[in-house]
């Protein structure tokens, strides 16, 4: 084998740039991510002490076990915290690039507006628009390719879940109006 066929490298025409600015580093969302599961811990911590910790006569009460786990994941999240304030400034490294933010956000905010018109247009009109939308913007598919995937997809779903097995699925409008 030659030299030249040793290694074949593809550039990939949609990866994010090399020399994105970086939007936080991994000290910053090692102490949010700690923060949060902090606060989590304790307000279960808290409901469940309410619900009652102790043992009676039957056995525990109904929060005895989830009030130990929350007093576990509140001591993981103070040692998140701790190694997390311990660790140099310097050593940090970028979490996340603007370039790479942008990715991630386009498949994220299509998402969560799926979950919201799940509950307005039922879970296929939803499925739908998500499926259309994210091949045509996302993949640069075809609109006619796009438009027929997501109405096949759906249509299976359907038929699927609705006829064949009677799941009660989400519905909204469009399937009101054909009786479903």
């Amino acid at each position: 084998m030659s030299e030249s066929e040793i290694e074949i490298v593809v550039d990939d025409p949609t990866a994010p740039e090399a020399d994105s600015p970086a939007v936080t580093d991994s000290r910053v969302v090692d102490v949010t991510v700690s923060l949060l599961l902090l606060a989590l811990a304790l307000t279960l911590g808290f409901d469940n002490w309410r619900t009652g910790i102790a043992w009676d006569s039957t056995g525990p009460q109904a929060g005895y076990f989830p009030f130990y786990l929350s007093v576990i994941l509140a001591g993981a999240s103070l040692y998140g915290l701790v190694t997390a304030f311990l660790a140099r400034k310097e050593a940090s490294e970028t979490f996340v690039t603007r370039a790479q933010l942008r990715r991630v956000m386009a498949v994220f905010v299509p998402t969560l507006l799926f979950c919201l018109a799940t509950q307005f247009l039922g879970l296929y009109v939803a499925s739908f628009l998500l499926i259309s939308t994210f091949m045509r913007m996302v993949g640069r598919i075809a609109l006619w390719k796009s438009l027929l995937t997501a109405f096949l997809f759906t249509a299976i779903m359907f038929v699927t879940f609705d006829v064949a097995f009677d799941v009660i699925m989400p519905k909204g409008p469009l399937e009101a109006a054909f009786g479903y």
